[in-house]
């Protein structure tokens, strides 16, 4: 095998133009022009998604213009469009494969799915600031479920925890071990409105015990002290609510980005509108949380996102349990009982109505979480695109703030769902964070579940292992120097000023290391030409502090357009002290066949005229090119020669088949020298005849002297072939 050395790649980057580093600054994510026509709310045109099933669930696909009826604050329109779109997904699930006794399976890459080929877009929402620590373990399980065996190779899915913190909002993808790593992360939030159990422990408070002692208590401080305690849980309870709907609010936005007709699964044990004791105390309390559902149904609206609402609770008896201490008199008995089942109502009327007015649908008293999942997305297959022309009041602030909808269908035995209203602004006078300071740009951009292109990146960060310094990661990221603005400089010169800011996000949401920094670009003519053709290369490197799954996250702002662009990507490090193989990430290199043919005389003197760097960071080459892999082997077991033994694979993934399958081949030892770093060299021809798109390269290595479970590794990227 030819020598190439990656670790030069790992610990070195040659500038090649000249940077001047000052004080921070930063950006704002401009919106993306909408290339989709679901739902659109103008002064000329209002249009709204609506779905019809039938007794058993299914979409009713058959309905006709003149089977539906609209009303805008109960005068009824007149349809203009009228169409029913399918998105019924074409593939099946394919549950994970198990290997046999004595069979290592290598994973199957993620296919890397393009915007076209999107059929479904699910966030699964756990609310851990309202879901109990009994509930947790049964989400949990519906969550693996789901992704083990109900999602389909052409779904988008994110999971994502309302208090998780920046962390904890990961981006939407089809990578089943992203999402499983993500799972992982879900935990009882102790800090939550929700307790151990779905209902808190029935208890007598101080003064009703006191009086069950024989002390002198009157039946009215007892009162008063419930009704504090009452007002206390329930301020508590509004804190947390308002957290919840937040987290929501934030998703739904982030969505409307998103290609087609969404869907947000929530699973949450519930929460309060609107309770007796806020009607007799309190009634503006309730306003503001309608008010709140009305702003997150027009955000749903407008983005095309439905809410379903699973009851974690799922089903329960309302009794009463061995936690429960409960006064001696009947009375306390019944009124305990009677608390628990309004509270039981309250919190699922909840659910039912942020449900409702976003065209979503609630599941209650049903412990089987993955078949209200199925029935949610079965409604997802379909829907009907109804569309009117507003009158002048739609849009009159005076008139009314909030517009009314109502759906009918003149078919018997169906049920429709749509979203409730919308707000009478139209979609391009909605407000966009406009004001927000440079720093709280590049900010947003940064903690956004979503990419933001105004600035094209591509971002790819590489595991590493050094003996001296520890594990760490690489991160390349590749920018779209076309999408900067330069100005003119002296001597000719050109120059762009950018911000960067890149942060590392540990399992818990909290940053592990960050770096903000400000960068003046200033090149020559020549160059600043090849910079607009070709972009240009940012690394830095980040010591690894506590192996795990973690999340890099960077965000660019050009100073003077204002233009924001950011990436984000989901990294695993593996605990090496563990001394199970292990792989670093892959770096890759494109030769013409020229270049490979001079490979085998070339000197470390001479200097080959490609760029490793700009190659593994962008990942897009050409037909009839040679592409070049290298990657390290950690932990390998030593045979009774005290050398490693190892088999080593290659293959290549296009939409998730397999179209190159290499031979099983020895890793060769010659030249290597520490057992402990083991570098593995290869090259692929890039055919004439290959189709131009996505493919995945994957490297399997499998270690002849170890047990089955430590036995296999593997490493794969993405890149794409162009003419």
């Amino acid at each position: 095998m030819k020598n190439f050395l990656p670790a030069l790649i790992f610990l070195t980057f040659l500038t090649v133009f000249s940077f001047s580093q000052t004080p921070t600054p930063t950006p704002i994510p401009k919106p993306t022009e909408k290339n989709d026509d679901v739902v659109k709310i103008s002064t000329t045109l209002i249009q709204v998604d609506v779905t019809v099933t039938d007794k058993s669930g299914k979409v009713v696909t058959d309905l006709k213009s003149g089977d539906f009826e609209i009303f805008e604050n109960g005068e009824k329109q007149n349809i203009t469009n009228f169409s029913f779109i399918n998105t019924a997904p074409e593939a099946k699930a394919t549950p994970t494969p198990k290997p046999g006794k004595d069979e290592v399976i290598a994973p199957i890459p993620p296919v890397q799915i393009r915007p076209e080929q999107v059929r479904r877009t699910i966030a699964l929402v756990v609310d851990d600031l309202g879901v109990s620590f009994e509930s947790m373990h049964f989400v949990r399980r519906a969550l693996k479920k789901f992704v083990d065996e109900q999602m389909l190779p052409n779904d988008l899915v994110a999971i994502i925890r309302t208090g998780g913190g920046v962390g904890a909002l990961q981006q939407f993808t089809s990578d089943k071990r992203q999402l499983h790593a993500a799972i992982e992360k879900i935990r009882w939030n102790p800090l939550g409105r929700a307790g151990v159990s779905a209902f808190g422990a029935i208890e007598p408070t101080p003064l009703e015990e006191a009086q069950a002692n024989g002390a002198d208590v009157s039946d009215e401080d007892i009162q008063a002290e419930k009704d504090s305690i009452t007002a206390f849980n329930e301020f508590r309870e509004d804190l947390f609510s308002v957290g919840t709907l937040g987290a929501i609010n934030f998703v739904v936005k982030g969505m409307d980005e998103l290609p087609g007709r969404k869907a947000i699964m929530l699973f949450s044990d519930g929460f309060s509108i609107c309770t007796e004791t806020d009607m007799r105390n309190d009634p503006d309390r309730c306003t503001r949380m309608r008010d709140s559902i009305k702003q997150l149904t027009d955000l749903c609206n407008r983005a095309a996102v439905n809410i379903y609402s699973i009851d974690s609770r799922g089903l329960q008896t309302l009794g009463v349990t061995a936690a429960d201490r409960l006064a001696a008199n009947p009375q306390a008995y019944q009124q305990a009982l009677s608390s628990r089942s309004a509270e039981n109502l309250d919190k699922q009327e909840g659910l039912a109505f942020l449900a409702n007015e976003t065209g979503g649908r609630a599941f209650f008293n049903n412990n089987d979480f993955n078949r209200s999942l199925e029935k949610a997305l079965d409604e997802q297959k379909g829907y009907y695109l109804l569309a009117y022309q507003p009158d002048t009041d739609t849009f009159d602030p005076k008139t009314r703030r909030f517009n009314k909808l109502t759906v009918k269908v003149n078919r018997s035995g169906t049920e429709v769902r749509y979203r409730s209203g919308f707000f009478g602004i139209a979609d391009k006078k909605v407000e966009k964070p406009t004001q927000q300071t440079p720093n709280q740009q590049i900010q947003t951009a940064l903690t956004s579940p979503f990419a933001v292109n105004g600035i094209n990146l591509r971002l790819n960060t590489l595991f590493g292992f050094d003996p001296n310094t520890g594990s760490f990661t690489n991160s390349l990221l590749h920018v779209n120097a076309a999408d900067l603005q330069f100005s003119d400089a002296p001597e000719g010169k050109k120059r762009a000023s950018f911000d960067v800011l890149a942060v590392s996000f540990g399992e818990n949401g909290n940053p592990i290391d960050a770096i903000s920094k400000n960068y003046v670009l200033t090149v020559g003519d020549e160059l600043y030409k090849k910079l607009i053709k070709d972009g240009f290369v940012y690394q830095f490197l980040f010591p690894i502090k506590k192996a795990g799954a973690f999340q890099m996250r960077v965000a660019i702002r050009d100073v003077t357009s204002t233009k924001v662009g950011s990436a984000h990507q989901f990294v695993e490090a593996p605990d090496l002290k563990k001394g199970r193989l292990t792989v670093s990430g892959i770096v890759l290199e494109i030769m013409t066949e020229k270049q490979w043919s001079e490979l085998a005389t070339e000197t470390n003197s001479q200097r080959r005229e490609t760029d490793p760097m700009q190659d593994t960071s962008l990942r897009r080459f050409r037909r009839g090119t040679i592409l070049r892999y290298a990657l390290e082997i950690y932990n390998a077991k030593l045979d009774q020669t005290r050398k490693p033994d190892l088999t080593t694979r290659v293959r290549v993934f296009r939409d998730g088949k397999l179209v190159f399958d290499g031979r099983p081949n020895p890793l060769s030892l010659e030249g290597q020298t520490d057992f402990r770093r083991l570098n593995f060299v290869g090259a692929l021809t890039l055919g004439s005849e290959m189709s131009v798109g996505d493919y995945v390269l994957q490297i399997i290595a499998i270690d002849n002297s170890a047990k089955k479970k430590n036995k296999l590794t593997t490493q794969w990227i993405q890149f794409e072939l162009v003419d």
